[in-house]
């Protein structure tokens, strides 16, 4: 197989990189498994001479890390195939050193079972998540054979599968499929001693970084070095004894010395805190040694001082009142769908974004690829962290939801970029909530255990209605200009009169959380073609301004309102509601949707410019 010039060829984890290590996207032998009958046959055992031959079983080949649903795969089948396989060789030899070899999977939807040299090394459940074995046990010299199975039981309504259709067509707000590999696939070799996980929370008020580093391997007498940078300068370098498989410290951040001449001497010793409008970053790099001083493993990583929280009906960032401009984003993209084509594709969304005048997005349905995190965090864009959930309920979904969402948590908590968890959507898994207390107390089980995991950041309940125990209220309302302005004139009578269902579950009610609006507009040209929609239509983009300005400005003239999630940023396939077409080409002037984002109302004047003037730090 073709090795050369890999699509996605970024390291794909940019919070926890190493710069030893190859990756495994590009040319796959794939195979459909209708009948599943693959593991009977022993397909799992195949050899690298079998791979060679082109023939059965595996007699497709497919570019990883896309779906075979999508057309950069190269096979582009949007057909029902639950079970799949997929197969490679590779170059490592095994040694009696302490290096071992990790083999890495960005996400595999939905789940997979992984053998090297036909000896199982791992399997997962959660198809968003990563995971990752140590296979050197598996090694043979020379070329070795990875071999891949997957399920999707795409018919399954309690799979958390976000917007993936469970029937064979897309329609409505529903989406074509993903089954298998969508993000990287790559190997790394490491010391059986080693740096494992990352866990960062900035207290942005004792100018500080609480550091978790959990430890593979502890021995005593290693030792743990971390160095703290911004812009080239060496703010820190401490070095601890590790006593334990988990090695906590608090970095400050403080400077030292005297204060230069300056009129704000007292902004000179705080950290560079993390904006929309000023994304400061700190670079920090690990180091794990041992006894005699020897680099077992290094990984560098950054973060950002920040500090988010809701307390008395409004959102705070960094101790100033915050007005969210958000946009709702679904992560899908022409060719690739849940993949995006290149690394840039993401940047570019976010880029967009921010020309029109927003300063965050909500992720729907989706928990995104860590390199657009990333994009977020060094561009300076809030993001809602948002679950991608199932549509009915059973404990199976229960179990499934709980897990893969702990699992989504522990990947992405050390992003600054990442300001409110949303767990739960619309009551999708729980549609019953009215009804049943099982689903009441399935919201309340997900709002725990995110505080729990998270207590820095704020939870939604259920975006969009039926919240029960919540940290912002936030309401989907696609009425018009003039309704909006006057049912949110104050949060009681916007929850007292609700576009759809009621904004909080039976036996719960607003407790003076912030208010946002979450999904509203959804606006979409006339000339549609008949097999695409938009919540309400206009004739060209002068209408299409005129319409939009008329929302956001109902929305930034209430004096209950917080914020605001516009829907949305793109069309995806039918649904064509977009301020960019799927192909991400402008609707509208990008300046003129700028100058209304970030119109400044007189009624909230002194609240707004808060939100968008420059942060001191």
């Amino acid at each position: 197989m073709d090795r050369d010039a890999p699509p996605r060829p970024e390291y794909p984890r940019p919070q926890f990189r190493r710069s030893d290590w190859t990756n495994l996207n590009g040319q796959w032998a794939f195979a459909f498994d209708d009948e599943d009958e693959g593991f009977a046959h022993g397909w799992h055992r195949i050899s690298a001479g079998d791979l060679t031959s082109d023939g059965p079983p595996f007699d497709r080949r497919i570019t990883v890390p896309f779906c075979y649903q999508s057309e950069l795969s190269g096979i582009g089948d949007t057909s029902f195939h639950d079970v799949v396989w997929y197969a490679r060789t590779f170059e490592a030899s095994p040694d009696a050193s302490d290096e071992r070899l990790l083999l890495h999977f960005g996400a595999v939807d939905y789940r997979a079972w992984v053998w090297v040299n036909g000896t199982q090394v791992a399997a997962h459940e959660g198809g968003h998540t990563p995971f990752s074995a140590d296979i050197k046990p598996a090694l043979l010299g020379g070329e070795n054979v990875v071999v891949v199975r997957v399920e999707d039981p795409s018919r399954d309504a309690t799979i958390p599968r976000g917007k993936q259709y469970w029937k064979g067509r897309s329609e409505g707000i529903f989406y074509t499929r993903t089954t298998g590999m969508w993000q990287t696939v790559w190997l790394e070799p490491v010391n059986a001693r080693r740096i494992e996980g990352l866990h960062l929370t900035p207290e942005v008020d004792a100018a500080a970084l609480e550091v978790e580093v959990a430890i593979e391997g502890f021995e005593p007498g290693l030792t743990l070095r971390l160095a703290v940078e911004r812009a080239g300068e060496v703010l820190l370098d401490d070095r601890v004894g590790v006593q334990s498989a988990l090695a906590e410290r608090r970095l400050p951040l403080l400077k030292r010395g005297e204060p230069p001449s300056s009129p704000y001497p007292s902004l000179w010793a705080k950290p560079a805190l993390w904006s929309p409008e000023e994304p400061n970053l700190y670079d920090l790099r690990l180091e794990l040694l041992d006894a005699e001083g020897r680099r077992l493993d290094a990984v560098d990583s950054y973060f950002g001082m920040r500090k988010i929280e809701a307390r008395g009906g409004k959102v705070y960032l960094n101790d100033r009142p915050y007005y969210q401009r958000l946009v709702l984003d679904q992560g899908y993209f022409p060719g690739g769908l849940l993949t995006a084509p290149t690394d840039e594709a993401f940047r570019r969304d976010i880029v967009l974004a921010k020309e029109m005048g927003f300063n965050g997005a909500r992720k729907h349905q989706k928990v995104e690829d860590p390199r657009w995190l990333y994009w977020a965090d060094t561009l300076g864009f809030l993001v809602w962290g948002e679950m991608a959930n199932a549509y009915a309920y059973s404990p199976n979904y229960v179990r499934r939801i709980t897990g893969e969402w702990q699992e989504a948590l522990r990947r992405d908590y050390n992003h600054p970029c990442i300001v409110a968890w949303v767990p739960m959507n619309e009551s999708w898994g729980v549609p019953e909530v009215d009804t049943d207390p099982r689903h009441t107390e399935h919201l309340l089980a997900m709002y725990r255990l995110t505080r729990s995991l998270d207590p820095s950041r704020p939870v939604v309940s259920n975006d969009g209605w039926e919240h029960a125990l919540t940290d912002l209220c936030t309401i989907h309302d696609y009425r018009d200009a003039d309704t909006l302005g006057r049912i949110y004139a104050s949060a009681q009578s916007a929850i007292a009169q609700p576009e759809r269902r009621p904004v909080y579950a039976p036996g719960y009610g607003y407790r003076g959380e912030p208010l946002l609006v979450t999904e509203f507009g959804g606006i979409a040209f006339s000339n549609l073609d008949p097999q695409t929609w938009g919540y309400r239509v206009v004739s060209d983009a002068e209408e299409l301004l005129e319409r939009y300005g008329a929302l956001v400005s109902a929305l930034l003239q209430s004096e209950a309102v917080q914020g605001f999630c516009y829907t949305q940023l793109t069309d995806v396939e039918q649904e064509a509601n977009g301020l960019l077409t799927y192909h991400r080409r402008p609707k509208a002037d990008l300046a003129r949707l700028r100058e209304i984002t970030t119109l400044l109302e007189p009624r909230a004047t002194g609240r707004q410019r808060e939100g968008i003037e420059p942060y001191e730090s």
